[in-house]
């Protein structure tokens, strides 16, 4: 059968794009590697801590070691499931600055400016508050205030307006400057996805789902694309399209698949035995991310989540308050609490971002410390530091080489400094001394500037915000043009977090949802 689109990914972006063209009269194919999203922890707010790293809903990549990190390798999980990265990720609903998107429209990307895409933001938001000029309600992507406050978190609030950090009630205004709670895509206490707020809301014909179907390759006749082949239950298939394929895999696997093909930079390609359909040196490259620097502190007399996982009693109230009232600890997002903060005077706009957190821990998946403690990781909102991805080998099976080059540029090491001595900052203020904080991570013997450089190399670990690999720009070096089409190739279109030439000021989900939006205007219009 002859499809007018096969969407590759339905994760973020590939949900939305499917619902919108099929609603929109064009027949869909939308192919997922992973499964259904029906494993119980997607949809409990802290199950993410059992759906990353595990095979049912993560593709379990790994980072190559990092010379930025000091040798070390990180896990960076991508969602292999419907709803993709949605289905495991921390659910903070952010979109970061309007700077960000004026700076592509300043790069050549007409149509891309803050002004631009607010409409696309507000299309698909339900916002809890109801509708205003910055938000959108009745649409499928819900937005909730978190479900529990601490009083912990409430008094580093404080500390942060005591370091000149202002207090605010909206992230996404344009400015995010200012320290808040974070606001969530959950309903009801219960994790939204993009699978259920979009593909469960849409019974048209016009759309089919395909699960456990992974994608080997590209299909070409000449220099246009027209379908894919999958393997689906041991059987080798094919899926043929008369409008435009679009690839909607995410920022690691677009490139990987695209380079498959024989579309990507062709000296690698040729390394690899892949036959060169199109010499295209941008795509996987342009890898950005942002590199969290956990830094935490031993509290006296704070109730913390430490204490209560640590508790049968704790766990037990935990549990029976998320079944009698989906809320309390189990309803909530990996960080309740943020702040977009300016990490040197004499900037425009913040260019680091907090995520607190009522709790510590040696590492992401290992046991919760005995004592009460906080733990407030900073990133570097706009890294200099560019990555890439690229495939290991020929088979569509092996897993790509991920090499972020965190922290390779001087600029970048000096944010890491200056965001470390603002985190101690505010933990000196008079709103925490009754907590009498002790610093764990980094620790007080990391005090010079070179010290805390070498530190943020060992407690830096990615927050899981990889875009930029096939990027879009005005140039002819960008693969992608403004309207998201392959340069060089026809019938090819990459839609997800790939295509943003620079990283956004903030979380980087509801961002890719509006790209989507965008990108099925532009589709359905063409």
């Amino acid at each position: 059968m002859s499809w007018d689109h096969v969407i590759i990914g339905a994760g973020s972006a590939g949900c939305v794009l499917a619902k919108r063209l099929a609603e929109g009269g064009r027949r869909v194919l939308l192919l997922e590697a992973g499964g259904r999203d029906t494993y119980h922890w997607i949809h409990v707010p802290m199950g993410y801590l059992y759906c990353i790293d595990n095979p049912r809903t993560d593709w379990c990549y790994r980072t190559a070691p990092d010379a930025g990190l000091n040798g070390r390798s990180l896990i960076y999980p991508r969602g292999k499931v419907l709803g993709g990265c949605s289905s495991i990720n921390g659910m903070l609903y952010l979109r970061g600055q309007a700077a960000d998107y004026d700076g592509w429209r300043q790069m050549g990307l007409a149509g891309w400016g803050w002004d631009d895409v607010l409409p696309y933001f507000r299309k698909s938001e339900d916002f809890v508050e109801g509708e205003s000029e910055h938000h959108g309600a009745g649409g499928e992507w819900r937005v909730e205030n978190q479900r529990l406050h601490w009083p912990v978190l409430d008094d580093w609030r404080d500390a942060a307006a005591e370091a000149g950090i202002p207090k605010v009630d909206d992230f996404n205004t344009g400015d995010n400057e200012g320290v808040s709670y974070f606001r969530v895509n959950q309903r009801n206490g219960w994790r939204m996805n993009t699978a259920k707020a979009f593909l469960r809301t849409t019974d048209s014909e016009n759309l089919r789902v395909e699960t456990h179907a992974h994608v080997l390759g590209l299909i070409f006749e000449g220099r246009k694309v027209v379908g894919v082949r999958y393997e689906q239950g041991g059987q080798t298939r094919e899926a043929r399209s008369g409008g435009d394929v679009i690839l909607s895999a995410g920022a690691v696997n677009s490139p990987h698949l695209l380079q498959l093909s024989g579309i990507g930079p062709a000296e690698i390609l040729r390394e690899q035995g892949i036959e060169v359909a199109h010499d295209a040196p941008g795509v996987g490259g342009n890898l950005q991310d942002h590199l969290q620097l956990r830094c935490s502190w031993r509290l006296t007399g704070a109730k913390t989540l430490n204490q209560l996982a640590n508790s049968l009693l704790g766990k037990m109230a935990i549990g029976l308050e998320y079944v009698a009232r989906r809320s309390g600890p189990m309803s909530m997002a990996p960080s309740q609490l943020g702040a977009f903060a300016k990490s040197r005077e004499g900037l425009e706009t913040a260019d680091v971002e907090f995520h607190v957190q009522p709790l510590s821990l040696d590492a992401f998946g290992s046991p919760l410390h005995k004592y009460p403690a906080i733990t407030a990781s900073v990133c570097n909102l706009r890294p200099e530091s560019r990555g890439t991805v690229r495939l290991a080998s020929n088979d569509p099976k092996e897993a790509p080489v991920i090499a972020p080059n965190y922290l390779s540029t001087e600029g970048d090491r000096r944010v890491a400094v200056d965001s470390i001595k603002l985190s101690r900052r505010v933990m000196a203020q008079q709103a925490m001394a009754k907590y009498a904080p002790e610093e764990i991570k980094p620790g007080p013997a990391y005090q010079s500037d070179e010290e805390l450089a070498q530190a943020a190399g060992d407690v830096g670990t990615t927050i899981f915000h990889p875009v930029g690999t096939v990027r879009m720009g005005a140039d002819d070096a960008a693969p992608l043009d403004a309207e998201l089409r392959m340069r060089g190739i026809g019938g090819l279109r990459v839609v997800d977090a790939s295509v943003m030439p620079r990283i956004v000021s903030g979380n980087t989900n509801s961002p890719t949802i509006m790209i989507a939006e965008k990108a099925a205007d532009m589709i359905l219009r063409a």
